[in-house]
């Protein structure tokens, strides 16, 4: 019994260190969602802004970019997945895994050709246990992405994009990342980035197609968008970094507070056990006591006869 009570106090000590770690990761998470909250609301105007003014030049122009005409036939596109860094968040990463699975899948029903880019070590673990051939990936910012991470990504994109098919460019461009809805809704979404048409550039703006007015475009509508192609593709992928951030923390606290409850739970269970254990130990004591006793009175009185 004894040795059954150590080890029941040892369990015990063993999740309870666990709990304090778990509650600690709770606690830093629901800190740093609100910080990734403050970055997606502070990017969304200049998105926003920049969808309108890509609108314009596409309607005010007949003029034939990647970033606003459809490709007649299109063979290839890209897929941009955002995963996480590191774990203990839940189906958070295998979530967004799954949603550019099905894309993937939907694009080669198409008949097109898919490139993967890959954000996050867990996105590159996943294809390269899979041995899945893999573009171009990037790790160690997942958390906490900067403007200067997402120039980074998006450059290769622009590269593919403006490259012919026949030397291995896209004609149309992809991303996969996980929306923040709420502190308990996170949704995994995919985003077609490139070629942008005029009802997704609407629904991006945050409302209904408008009316623009004329412009006269210096020097050209073409070297407009030329300019505009880097800096509406960094800003949709910065944002979706940014959503795909606090999506994170506010799964691992989600995940870290279930821990910390089941923690919680199992020392209850535990402490029940070794008390049970306990009592079975005083129980087993006494009796053996009374049995001493009565034998020892058995004797003295065989003796006295």
């Amino acid at each position: 019994m004894g040795a059954q009570l150590r080890v029941y106090k040892r369990r015990i000590r063993s999740v309870s260190a666990t709990k304090k770690i778990t509650k600690a990761m709770e606690m830093i998470a629901a800190s740093r969602i609100v910080k990734a909250q403050r970055k997606v609301a502070a990017s969304t105007p200049y998105a926003t802004e920049l969808t309108r003014a890509v609108t314009a030049v596409a309607t005010g122009s007949n003029t034939k970019h990647p970033l606003t005409t459809e490709a007649e036939n299109p063979t290839r596109a890209a897929v941009l997945l955002v995963t996480s860094d590191r774990g203990l968040a839940g189906g958070y990463s295998s979530n967004a895994i799954k949603a550019a699975d099905r894309l993937t899948e939907r694009l080669r029903g198409e008949g097109k050709e898919v490139d993967s880019y890959i954000v996050g070590r867990k996105g590159v673990a996943y294809y390269g246990f899979r041995e899945r051939k893999v573009a171009d990936s990037w790790t160690g910012f997942t958390d906490s992405p900067e403007y200067a991470d997402a120039k980074k990504v998006s450059a290769a994109l622009i590269e593919a994009v403006q490259k012919d098919t026949a030397d291995g460019g896209v004609d149309e461009l992809f991303i996969v990342f996980t929306e923040f809805v709420s502190m308990m809704t996170q949704t995994p979404v995919d985003n077609r980035m490139l070629p942008l048409s005029l009802e997704q550039a609407a629904e991006e703006s945050g409302g209904k197609a408008e009316i623009l007015p004329l412009f006269d475009f210096e020097p050209s509508a073409e070297d407009v968008l030329d300019a505009l192609l880097p800096r509406y593709v960094e800003s949709r992928v910065y944002n979706a970094l940014l959503q795909s951030a606090a999506s994170e923390h506010a799964a691992r606290r989600r995940a870290m507070k279930s821990a910390t409850d089941n923690a919680g739970e199992l020392i209850n269970t535990l402490s029940r056990l070794a008390n049970a254990a306990r009592q079975a130990e005083i129980t087993q004591e006494i009796s053996e006591i009374v049995g001493g006793s009565s034998a020892l009175a058995d004797a003295n009185a065989g003796s006295e006869k």
